[in-house]
This record gives C-alpha cells, structure tokens and sequence, in this order.
C-alpha cells in the first residue's frame, strides 16, 4: 500500500495571510480614512491551519476567533472529547439524551440535508469512518464483512429528535465532521455580528471551508482560487470563485486525504450506502450558500451524488455550485457562471444536462 500524505491543497484568497505568496490582487492593508486597519493571523484549531483576515476600526480579535472554533470542537463536536456532546450523544446510544439548544437546531438542518439527499449526506456514519481511517494511522481497505457490521449500525433514520431531547438506536454514532467547519464559520458569524467596529473579515479553515464577512475597503469581490484535484503542483489552480458580502464556501475533494494501492485511489469521502469512497465520477465539488453548515455538508452530498443529482439538490437549497470530473469537465450552476473563471487550460466548462 502506498501512502499518501495528507494533502491540504488550500483555496487562497486575495491578499490572504501575511507569510503565504499572493495570486490575486492585494488588498489594501493601509488604514482607510475611516481609519479601518488590516490584522492577519495564521492559527491553528479543529486540526487544521486556520488563516484570518480582518479589517476592523477596534482591536485585533484575531486570536478571539480562532478560540470559538477551539470551543465548537471542544465542546460541541468531538467524539474522542468527553467533555464534548456529540461524545455524550455517542455513548448514550439507546437511550434519551438532553443537548443544547445549539447542537438541536444543528442536528435538526443537517437531518433535513440527509433526507433530502436520499442519504448521501449522513451523520451517523461515525464507525465507518474510523473503520477506513483514511488520512490517519490505521487506514486500510477493510474486508466486506466489516463494512457490513458497521453499516447495520449506521442510517440518519436512527436518530430521533424531539426539542433538546435526541435518541439514537444503540450501536450508532454521530460523526459531523462533514459539517464541522462550516459550524465552526457559523459560530464565527455569530460573534462578528456582535463587533460594530469590524467592517470584515476573511476566515480560511484548512482551504476547504472559507468563510467572508462584509465588504473589503475597496468594494470588489473577494477571490478565492480553486485548487485543481489533479494539479501536479499544489500551487496550480483550477480557477477563481467570486464571494461577495457573507458568503461561505466549501469544498470536497478525493485529493485531500487519500491513498492509492493497485492503481486504486482510496479517499475519505464515504458513499453512505456502499460503505465505500464514493464513486461518482467527480475529483472535486464547491459549494457556496449563506450557511456555513449548509455549503459543508451539501458538498460532501454532492460529491456522493454527482453531477446530475447534485445540482438539483443544490437548487433545492438556493446554493451555487461547481463539480469537476475524471474527465477534466468542469460544470458549473447558473449562480456559479457568474462567480466562476476558469484558469487551468486542461480543463472545459461543460453544460449540466438537464
């Protein structure tokens, strides 16, 4: 087995972080008349390089952000944390469990997403994942058997949510990492909504979950370049996508953690229903909404469903969207032509057939 390390093949946005190379035009990092002032910082939470860009007339809250993300994961999201909910949730399987009022709106939209998704998108494929452990240090390709014995355990029609009481059929476990980061960018909406001195700000987790608060100093629209799954060079990019106000922006790639063994390339992405990485012919699927959670876990859905499905169940839910397949295509949504220039010329903009 040949191991690949793990891969964070970033999206970059202009004038991103101090220290990181800049494609796209500068931002302007002088004070404003208005004497708004730029501050840049590179962190580190929910296991990923977290990158911050702020333009505020107050101070520099940079450090306060990423201790929101720290506490989602903490608090809210680990399974391996017990102080965590989703670690309480997990080990109360079969039994009543009282959660936040937080954690119950989270699991109510993401339940909604799953059903919509006819299962594509699905929390409870916790064991699953742990079983492939792909990206961590037992990865393997598991045997047929074993990947049935944790499939009967999985299936969002497990879970039972009343108010802030959640029950879930013993022997199954929550997993919302698909989602995580876009909560974790939702949590960070919440606090620069409550800082009147910050005018916007940039949040980059790992290069898959971006989020933008606001207009830049000079009104253009913030650029955020995406990477080409096959790219031989990780700083060649596949194309710009265009955010404009509060947007977020998600991606799921088979280039992000993955292995390859006889040819095969293994990555993290399970097709719930095969209990397998997915296999629907897309390299890589970006997602933009007004939702972090949403823009997450849709692109997790649309990389499981492809093209075709993707793309109505992303109408469903108002997002724009691109997917790019083996064959070097890119399609995009009709909200996504208007964002979207492409760079790389080994790729074509093909249409979506309807």
């Amino acid at each position: 087995m040949r191991y690949q390390a793990l891969k964070k093949k970033t999206f970059l946005a202009a004038a991103t972080f101090t220290g990181i190379a800049v494609l796209f035009p500068v931002l302007c990092m002088a004070a404003s008349e208005n004497d708004v002032q730029t501050y840049t910082d590179t962190d580190f939470a929910m296991d990923t390089v977290v990158s911050e860009t702020l333009y505020t007339t107050g101070d520099d809250i940079n450090s306060k952000l990423t201790a929101v993300l720290t506490d989602v994961e903490t608090n809210l999201l680990s399974w391996t944390n017990e102080k965590s909910q989703i670690y309480k949730v997990n080990a109360d399987s079969g039994k009543d469990t009282e959660i936040s009022d937080e954690l119950s709106g989270y699991l109510k939209r993401l339940l909604k997403i799953a059903e919509d998704s006819d299962g594509a998108f699905d929390p409870t494929i916790g064991k699953l994942i742990r079983l492939w452990d792909i990206g961590g240090k037992n990865q393997k390709i598991p045997e047929e058997a074993e990947i049935k014995n944790v499939l009967k355990d999985s299936g969002y029609q497990k879970i039972f949510l009343d108010g802030n009481t959640v029950h879930m059929e013993e022997g199954c476990s929550l997993d919302l990492g698909a989602a995580g980061k876009g909560i974790g960018c939702d949590r960070i909406l919440k606090e620069l909504e409550t800082k009147k001195d910050v005018t916007a700000a940039l949040m980059n987790l790992g290069g898959s979950s971006v989020m933008t608060y606001g207009s830049k100093p000079d009104g253009s629209s913030w650029n955020v370049a995406v990477t080409d799954p096959r790219a031989e060079n990780e700083d060649d990019y596949l194309g710009v996508v265009a955010l404009n106000g509060t947007e977020f922006l998600s991606t799921s790639g088979d280039y992000e953690k993955y292995f390859i063994e006889n040819g095969v390339r293994y990555h993290h992405i399970m097709d719930p229903s095969t209990g397998c990485p997915a296999e629907s012919g897309v390299t890589g699927v970006t997602v933009v909404c007004d939702s972090g959670l949403e823009a997450d876990a849709l692109s997790t859905a649309c990389f499981v469903l492809g093209v075709e499905k993707g793309t109505q169940l992303l109408k469903a839910y108002g997002a724009d969207g691109l997917f790019v397949d083996e064959d070097h295509h890119v399609y995009l949504t009709e909200g996504m032509k208007e964002r979207f220039s492409l760079l790389a010329d080994s790729y074509s903009v093909e249409d979506i057939a309807e």
